[in-house]
């Protein structure tokens, strides 16, 4: 079952809040859609910091600094853009995470050779930028709804895989201190071993110990005399 898009938002605000992230989003077809459901959510304003509405071309290169050259090459709708106005807008805003959306809600696909319905979603964060494609059919405004679930699942699910990979990289870093340590440890015990055994064998052993078939007597033997105080020794 298709979550709500309101559940969505508030899923990926809970990451947000978690890490203390925010995101800011850049839009054209759904003018705005995207932007209203993240701030649907009380408290939205912790974590929410910018949002875009960039439908005309000229407003895409203004707002977010993608040049009009490299948008007349790929057209408006497509990978390359969506991922220039995640990308712009993650730098312009100063946020943790952009998602962008460039599609042909319908009816009409005006200048475009696109199928109604196509969608481009761009999610950026410092480790880099991912667009997912996807066509749906439907009205206007079912195809803006199904862009704005569709941009907020694939926001969360590349997050995800985002935090998962740092949590790998984490448990692998405290593996390698772990075993680290274990061998600084076993290096000092090893030095103790070897310190210790090379105190046995100081000058000072010949004079304690007898070789094995040697006397091991120490002096003239001596025999106490009782009933007196100080005891005296008699030499027999």
């Amino acid at each position: 079952m298709e979550e709500a898009p309101t559940v969505l938002a508030t899923r990926l605000s809970r990451r947000l809040i978690k890490g203390g992230f925010t995101m800011a989003v850049a839009e054209s077809c759904t003018g705005g859609l995207l932007a209203s459901t993240l701030t649907d959510i009380s408290g939205a304003s912790k974590w929410f910091t910018h949002g875009w509405v960039t439908y005309s071309n000229e407003s895409k290169s203004s707002e977010l600094g993608i040049p009009l050259d490299l948008i007349e090459k790929h057209g408006a709708v497509s990978t390359t853009i969506a991922a220039a106005m995640a990308e712009g807008a993650r730098l312009a805003s100063g946020a943790d995470l952009a998602i962008s959306v460039t599609g042909i809600a319908g009816p009409r696909a005006d200048d475009s050779d696109k199928p109604v319905g196509t969608v481009h979603v761009g999610v950026s964060t410092a480790d880099g930028r991912r667009v997912k494609q996807a066509l749906f059919g439907g009205t206007r405004a079912e195809n803006k709804d199904a862009f704005v679930t569709f941009a907020l699942r694939t926001a969360i699910t590349q997050w995800d895989k985002l935090r998962d990979r740092d949590a790998r990289v984490d448990d692998e870093k405290r593996k390698l201190e772990s075993r680290e340590m274990d061998e600084k440890i076993l290096l000092a015990r090893q030095k103790a071993i070897r310190e210790a055994m090379a105190a046995t064998k100081g000058p000072w052993q010949g004079d304690v110990w007898s070789e094995p078939g040697e006397d091991e007597s120490v002096g003239d033997d001596v025999e106490w005399i009782e009933g007196t105080s100080p005891p005296i020794f008699e030499q027999e």
